[in-house]
């Protein structure tokens, strides 16, 4: 198969931990140019730092995904650095599940994930619009979710952005035919990337796995004491529960790595044996 991601201009945003960091090793790995953007200074200078030390090639910036100013600062540094912008993933997120009820504790949480979740996203289409207008070609690919799938209790605004990612995502397709490439993420729950440290209330939970949640809850504490059934985290078992974050990150390589005319539009990446029930 031809090497299309090899050179390629690559912004990855939360590229300071959890998913993006992978994502952007991954990235590196496989030739590209990446750009790794983040709020954590800290973390994304470390990114880099292993990087460069594998022998990859990558740049840190600093950016807030939900200040265009900062995103588009943020682009401007990419091409200033590689000379264009072939793919941006917009992959920060946070997962504040909570129920209405919950409103005292969870307004803030809301207001940030609706400014980093759905801004977000939008900042970075808009950022690197004009860039790849003018080169001609690019590809923006978007990290929806499961959740977008049908609305459930427990996640509201958090499904109101990631349904929101996808409707961004599909109107800039129908915009920029023929000039931007457009691909939307669906992952189901991934343990190992650490967006479940944000929920407010892990009882919301029950929308989305629902008769499942006490055998989700129990297995799920069962992993984080180290205890659970190794076949159950087994990539290669059909019983496996716990998508591996790499996989996530193979399959959006996977989207790049195609030949310019072709778009690979919509994934929805789930485990063989998982309990959600969107």
């Amino acid at each position: 198969m031809t090497d299309y991601i090899l050179g390629k201009s690559i912004i990855v945003t939360g590229a300071g931990s959890g998913f993006g960091k992978l994502l952007s090793e991954k990235a590196a790995a496989a030739g590209a140019c990446v750009t790794c953007t983040d709020i954590n200074a800290q973390g994304i200078e470390q990114v880099v730092d292993a990087i460069t030390k594998a022998g990859g090639t990558a740049l840190a910036v600093v950016a807030d995904v939900s200040d265009i100013d900062a995103m588009k600062a943020m682009a401007a540094k990419a091409v200033a650095a590689y000379g264009r912008i072939d793919v941006i993933v917009n992959n920060a997120g946070v997962m504040p599940l909570a129920f209405y009820a919950d409103h005292e504790n969870a307004i803030g949480n809301w207001h940030r994930c609706i400014d980093i979740n759905l801004k977000g996203v939008l900042n970075g289409i808009v950022s690197v619009y004009d860039q790849m207008i003018e080169q001609g070609e690019g590809h923006v690919i978007n990290v929806s979710s499961i959740y977008s799938h049908h609305p459930v209790a427990g996640s509201g605004v958090y499904q109101a952005t990631k349904i929101g990612v996808r409707y961004l995502s599909e109107s800039l397709r129908v915009e920029a035919q023929g000039k931007i490439k457009v691909t939307v993420i669906r992952p189901t729950g991934v343990p190992g990337t650490g967006l479940g440290a944000g929920m407010v209330d892990p009882h919301a939970l029950v929308g989305i796995a629902g008769q499942n949640t006490p055998q989700y809850v129990g297995e799920m504490r069962e992993m984080m004491a180290g205890t659970l059934a190794p076949e159950l985290t087994d990539s290669n078992d059909i019983r496996n529960i716990a998508l591996d974050p790499g996989i996530i990150a193979e399959n959006i390589l996977y989207a790049i790595n195609q030949p310019m005319g072709v778009s690979i539009g919509d994934m929805t990446i789930r485990t063989a044996g998982e309990h959600f029930i969107l």
